[in-house]
């Protein structure tokens, strides 16, 4: 894929020397005569790197930087100075800036500084990748540092880890993260779904049976506690499980040793267990459904994932993460949200956690165009098709208190906007999708005082 360089400088000559560079290497390039237009252009288009000009009207390059940095981190510049300073380079850094080059430069020097530039944020986006294919752990809120702290501390030790949370919060990419880091990692890592097992059947999942246990018993057979030997198995959802089959796991925490159903020779094994639940273990326990002894035995070390909403900082991370990966194992173009995009995913509950927003956002990679590479605030609400997605609209801005007409007319308004974004302003087009006449059209637009 050509990759996109964004120039900003107010000196026409400097603007097209840079361009006439990059386009004769096969780099794409946009031009920017402001850091008032930079900030706008990276509204519907992101680059790969960027070449700055400190000195300019207006915005300068170094607050511009601020400015860019503050949304787009990730984002490699190169601040660009006929009047260099040490002063200059060292504010910049601190910035994040990636490099600093002085006016007159050579062809040589851009070429390489923009090579070594954009080499850098391929790796950058590669290391994630590599990282998130392994354990998909991703997250910058306290919450989730304070969670890999936990993991890195309890990983190397044999102690059991009780794991408590929403479903689709990530309970299961934890338990992996503690097994890959621990050092079991070269041996099994099994798990075993206690909610998805019937409860005539989960003993035998779980301990083995032999020829004959039962009606449909046709042969001996391994459980998961045998294939997890020197590993580690993981319970998830051990809520679920039943009195009888607790009381079977518990030997097995206490004595290291089972029995196959239908069979009295005891077995000896060597795992670790990791257990999951998104049920009040402390109430089951008083209701009587659950074993107060085994819950103490599971919950040495207990590691809390906190549902999405409570740590929204995460979305944008998580919803860019996964348009990458959805676009390339589709691919298609990579595309990523917009900024107003990811604030509006951010004012959502999502229930279902961190697994209703991987749906929702493969769901867009397949659904949207998005000739830009960038999801848009419009392109959200015409293109919202579930539950969840349906309330990222318009309607969040309301309170209890907004009449049926007011509700009309917001809804109306909002839709024409988006229409018209969608369809770049072409009245005739819009039109045609609203099902009225232009000149209704634009007797709404007057109306509603909706601008281009």
């Amino acid at each position: 894929m050509q990759a996109k360089i964004l120039v900003v400088d107010d000196e026409k000559n400097i603007r097209r020397s840079l361009e006439m560079i990059f386009s004769g290497n096969n780099y794409e390039v946009i031009l920017a005569e402001s850091g008032e237009q930079a900030i706008e252009i990276l509204k519907t288009q992101v680059p790969q790197l960027i070449f700055l000009d400190i000195k300019m009207e207006g915005i300068d390059g170094i607050e511009t930087l601020r400015k860019i940095k503050e949304n787009f981190p990730e984002l490699n510049v190169v601040m660009i100075s006929g009047h260099g300073t040490i002063e200059h380079a060292v504010e910049c850094t601190k910035l994040g800036a990636y490099d600093f080059i002085e006016k007159p430069f050579s062809k040589e020097k851009v070429l390489l500084v923009a090579k070594h530039a954009l080499e850098k944020f391929r790796l950058q986006q590669e290391n994630l990748r590599l990282k998130l294919k392994n354990s998909e752990m991703i997250g910058v809120s306290q919450a989730m540092q304070k969670i890999s702290a936990q993991i890195n501390k309890v990983a190397p030790t044999k102690t059991r880890v009780l794991i408590l949370g929403e479903s689709g919060t990530g309970k299961e990419l934890v338990a992996k993260a503690i097994h890959q880091k621990s050092e079991r990692s070269d041996k099994p890592f099994i798990k075993v779904n206690c909610a998805a097992i019937p409860e005539d059947l989960i003993e035998a999942e779980l301990f083995g049976s032999v020829k004959g246990a039962y009606t449909s018993s046709i042969r001996e057979t391994e459980g998961k506690f045998s294939l997890a030997d020197e590993g580690t198995l993981f319970l998830d959802e051990i809520g679920d499980l039943g009195l009888k089959a607790q009381a079977k796991v518990l030997r097995v925490l206490q004595e290291g040793e089972f029995q196959k159903v239908g069979s009295e020779k005891t077995l000896k094994v060597d795992v670790r267990i990791i257990a999951a639940t998104n049920k009040d273990i402390e109430f089951e326990c008083k209701e009587g459904r659950f074993r107060e002894d085994l819950y103490f035995r599971l919950n040495v070390i207990p590691i809390f994932i906190p549902p999405l909403r409570e740590r929204k900082e995460d979305i944008f991370l998580l919803a860019n993460y996964f348009a990458e990966k959805y676009s390339n194992e589709n691919g298609t173009q990579l595309k990523i949200f917009a900024e107003e995009t990811l604030e509006e995913l951010a004012k959502q509950e999502w229930k279902g956690n961190v697994r209703e927003l991987e749906n929702f956002v493969e769901r867009f990679m397949v659904m949207v165009d998005a000739p830009s590479g960038l999801i848009r605030l419009s392109d959200l609400q015409l293109n919202t098709n579930s539950a969840q997605a349906s309330k990222i609209s318009f309607l969040n801005n309301f309170t209890d208190e907004v009449s049926l007409k007011d509700l009309k007319d917001k809804v109306e308004r909002d839709y024409i906007v988006a229409v018209l974004e969608k369809n770049d302003w072409n009245i005739s087009q819009a039109s045609k999708i609203l099902g009225i006449e232009r000149t209704n059209l634009h007797k709404k637009l007057k109306a509603y005082g909706i601008k281009n």
